[in-house]
């Protein structure tokens, strides 16, 4: 199989040329003082050189050797706590954190590039760094400033580990219904009892201390998600001078055998009384997850790209060295057999789709990331306003659509293989495995899809789907001509298109039809993501439009020629969507339950 390497010119391209972040980043007081380009692109490379060089290595074995529980204790793959210890030392636990506390305090559209090489690399592994980093957003956020000193500056150096515990056996999606208690003690703290499952990472053997972010509800709590409160609770007691004390009544009940991630933990916890301390207000739980929730779903977006991006690498490799046939158009190699598979139409539509929804979805996930930094830094309300509107509306979407598409784009990488694909040496067959989990955790896909056409649209009337169509607008009148000219002509056709099915979902819904969010819900994720991935590709042709000569001109050409692919073999398939969405739920909910 093909070695793993960071797509680093990309990650470049989209960062200073498409969202030219100098520029922004100085615009913003508080990241003016801590990022530069330089200090990115030095962040940049070093994370690279780890990703290829000393993680993406384990990936593999590590998959085969899987984690190991005994009497409570969970033993991970080798390599993988000096791998944690590398990461610790580097201070890369911290990269996004608060600097009050020891984190580095860079952006998250810098974050996000060293997550998805991290990924790319093993995401059973990356898992580790995004939860902890995931807890630190609600700790900080949400906890007392005793709290955030007492751990963040453990955590965010990776001597700690964060893990989040919220689905219990009987209660996943609707947290309203969890059984685990948290009852009051006289010095502030509380005992927690109860059992959670599907825990990431919740034991291990690569840190110190795991600190579990765990919901749960007081005995006299209101009913439903109302009744919801968050608590910290440390597998080891911490003394109030830092220390370690004893063990808190924490354990680890069996890890899960599973489809993919074999080499994460998935852990069932058990909290028999444990000591924990509340995290933001009492019932407020939600709340203080939520802010968690829109950074780790983004985070689980770049996950399904990073391990499609290492499917597309190992595809175009194996596309250049496999001999079958010959060249439809005649003998391209005629010193050998045959000519390498990449000749082929059919192969050259496989790495293609790769590469375009790959490219597309770096973009996305990067734009996502800007308004997650410009609603946490910047000084302008207007602009904080426009940006909280945007991160709700693009979260579900992040998350669900690049999952989707990473799932597609490894099945492609996979075929390219044909029976070499099904083959464990190869790596494919795992990174398949591997993002299906993306598309069911951190809330299924077809819950995004219900958050994005319920909450963020038709409850708010349109309002954030207006917002983002009139930046697209904006932006397409003004590269209406010159390269962007085809593309801002086909993207104006479809913003149109996904504003009129925005409206008549919406006009069903407030006409009484009780399943027309849901009916419409995955086609109309899908639309907008399409939609959105129209844009991401206008706006990089936009840049690379303009440099198609000079020494850099193949990669530059390389962008139109994608996105041309994309509109013509991709784009289209908004008009069967737009289809789907419009023609309601009526046949899908017209048989009986004993029907099925």
């Amino acid at each position: 199989m093909a070695e793993f390497q960071a797509p680093l010119r990309d990650m470049r391209f989209v960062l200073n040329e498409v969202f030219n972040v100098s520029e922004l980043w100085a615009s913003m007081p508080r990241l003016a003082e801590t990022v530069d380009a330089e200090t990115a692109d030095a962040i940049l490379e070093e994370a690279g050189k780890i990703a290829s060089a000393s993680l993406a290595p384990l990936n593999r074995e590590a998959d085969e050797q899987g984690c190991e529980w005994v009497d409570g204790q969970v033993t991970t793959p080798h390599g993988f706590k000096e791998m944690y210890q590398l990461l610790s030392d580097g201070g890369w636990f911290g990269l996004g954190g608060n600097p009050e506390f020891g984190g580095m305090g860079m952006p998250k559209m810098l974050v996000a590039q060293f997550e998805e090489m991290i990924q790319g690399a093993c995401m059973s592994f990356g898992l580790s760094p995004m939860l902890n980093a995931g807890a630190c957003v609600s700790i900080d956020y949400h906890a007392s400033q005793a709290l955030k000193e007492k751990y963040l500056p453990n955590m965010y150096a990776g001597t700690w580990a964060g893990a989040m515990d919220l689905t219990e056996p009987h209660a996943g999606t609707d947290l309203g219904i969890i059984r685990t208690k948290a009852e009051p003690n006289d010095d502030g703290s509380y005992n927690v009892t109860g059992t959670k499952i599907f825990i990431t990472w919740g034991e291990h053997d690569m840190a110190e201390n795991i600190i579990h972010l765990v919901l749960a509800k007081l005995p006299d709590a209101p009913a439903g998600p109302k009744g919801i409160s968050l608590f910290l609770v440390p597998k080891i007691l911490v003394n109030d001078d830092g220390s370690l004390a004893e063990a808190n009544h924490v354990s680890c009940g069996s890890i899960e055998k599973k489809m993919g991630i074999k080499a994460s933990a998935t852990c069932v916890m058990n909290f028999d009384g444990a000591k924990g301390w509340l995290v933001g207000e009492l019932n407020q739980g939600l709340a203080c997850m939520f802010t968690m929730m829109n950074y780790e779903r983004v985070g689980v977006g770049i996950q399904g790209l990073g391990a499609s991006e290492a499917s597309y690498q190992n595809a175009v490799a194996y596309a250049k060295d496999r001999l079958q046939s010959r060249s439809p158009s005649g003998a391209q190699q005629p010193e050998k057999a045959a000519d390498p598979i990449i000749v082929h139409p059919d192969v050259r539509r496989m790495l293609m789709i790769q590469r375009a929804l790959n490219e597309a979805g770096r973009a996305f996930s990067t734009y996502a990331a800007m308004w997650l930094d410009i609603s946490k830094y910047s000084d302008d309300e207007a602009q904080k306003t426009k940006a909280g509107n945007m991160v709700a509306l693009l979260t579900p979407v992040v998350k669900a659509f690049i999952t989707d598409k990473s799932l597609e784009s490894a099945i492609h990488g996979q075929q390219v293989f044909g029976g070499h694909g099904f083959i464990r040496e190869w790596g494919q067959e795992q990174l398949v495995r591997d993002i299906r989990i993306t598309q069911i955790y951190e809330g299924t896909n077809g819950i995004q899809a219900m958050d994005l056409m319920g909450r963020k649209t038709v409850m708010n009337g349109g309002e954030f789907v207006r917002e983002y169509i009139a930046e697209i607008e904006a932006f397409i009148v003004q590269h209406k001509d010159g390269a962007v000219g085809e593309f801002a002509m086909a993207l104006s056709d479809q913003v149109a298109n996904l504003q009129q099915v925005t409206d008549a979902v919406i006009a069903r819904a407030k006409g009484g039809d009780k399943v027309a969010v849901g009916a419409a819900a995955v086609d109309y994720l899908h639309l907008f993501g399409f939609v959105s991935y129209a844009y991401m590709w206008a706006r990089m042709v936009a840049v690379a439009g303009a440099k198609t000569s000079g020494a850099d001109a193949d990669f530059y050409s390389a962008k139109i020629t994608t996105a041309r692919f994309f509109f013509q073999r991709l784009l289209p398939q908004t008009r069967a969507l737009t289809e789907q969405v419009l023609a309601g739920g009526d046949s899908m909910m017209a048989l009986k339950a004993d029907q099925f």
